[in-house]
């Protein structure tokens, strides 16, 4: 492994949908991102307090599955260095460095990570104009972090800590199942990637920072009032000390939203590994509806039947 980390944060998540129409009055009308650039079948939606051009990406598709899963690197020089690392470890790149065409042009590559999810690393990405949120303004700042579903969570930890220098932050376990979830960090913020143990490979879910505590319960309660789907919540995590209302978008994707995530001194931070079993390490406030078997397969999500099947590296 090397040691210097070369990727700098999370940009966006990008998701193929069946019923795009739909889809897209959810993401904006009711979840409250902005359509910054749309075209047939295509909908960049951006966050309103976020300088990335956009935070996820529609695509009108026959099957939902997710698309990429996109991170930022600081120079050319550095994507460049990562796109030869990772090639000369075997690991199968999509294409090699470039000029992206998506909005806010760029240069950057994608590659297939050990489950064959398709992962983009760019920098020189034009920054959008943003702005402050407002008090009492319920929409989300930014795309917070991406969370994972792998049948093989440990290979593809080691994947990610191994070739992108990933650091690991916590860990969740249970003392019949084992080590259930693990917190990936590649900035000072507890986690802008978390990879979960899954039946299969999948997105679990996608998590949005809100301005504040106010803020993440006024969405919170617009979801609840507008009679989306809650999965669980709201509350307040242990690892990573941020807030949780998970509810489910039209096709069944798991989607957060979140505040307060915490902000570690990488340098003399040390990993816990915390037992889920205890309810208020799954909810310090103790709020929320129990975590149980029904809950935890909500983010299961369905098998992402488009992947492709990377070779081990």
């Amino acid at each position: 492994m090397n040691d210097e980390r070369l990727i700098t944060h999370l940009r966006h998540v990008d998701l193929a949908v069946p019923d795009y129409d739909r889809q897209l009055e959810f993401y904006t009308n009711m979840w409250g991102l902005d359509a910054e650039t749309t075209d047939e079948g295509l909908a960049f939606l951006a966050a309103a307090g976020s300088p990335e051009q956009y935070s996820v990406r529609l695509r009108k598709a026959a099957e939902k599955r997710l698309d990429l899963i996109a991170f930022g690197a600081a120079n050319q020089a550095d994507v460049d260095a990562l796109a030869e690392r990772l090639g000369r470890s075997g690991v199968t790149l999509i294409n090699e460095p470039g000029r992206i065409q998506t909005p806010g042009g760029g240069y950057g590559f994608r590659f297939f990570d050990i489950d064959g999810r398709t992962v983009e690393v760019s920098c020189d990405v034009a920054v959008r104009q943003h702005r402050k949120l407002a008090e009492g303004e319920a929409v989300p700042v930014k795309l917070s972090h991406v969370v994972i579903n792998s049948p093989n969570p440990e290979a593809t930890v080691g994947f990610y800590n191994q070739h992108l220098n990933f650091a690991l932050s916590d860990t969740l376990m249970h003392p019949r199942m084992g080590e259930m979830m693990w917190f990936l960090r590649t900035n000072r913020w507890h986690h802008s990637l978390a990879v979960a143990r899954g039946p299969h490979v999948a997105l679990h879910h996608a998590s949005f920072e809100m301005r504040g505590i106010d803020e993440y319960m006024r969405g919170t309660g617009r979801l609840l009032r507008g009679g989306v789907e809650k999965v669980w919540g709201p509350g307040r995590h242990m690892a990573g000390n941020n807030t949780f209302s998970y509810f489910l978008d039209p096709h069944g994707n798991t989607i957060e939203y979140t505040t307060e995530l915490e902000e570690l001194d990488e340098d003399s931070w040390h990993p816990h590994i915390y037992d889920f079993s205890d309810p208020t390490v799954s909810d310090q406030w103790g709020t929320a509806n129990p975590m149980n078997e029904f809950v935890a397969k909500q983010s299961f999500n369905d098998v992402d039947r488009g992947i492709f099947v990377a070779p081990p590296v």
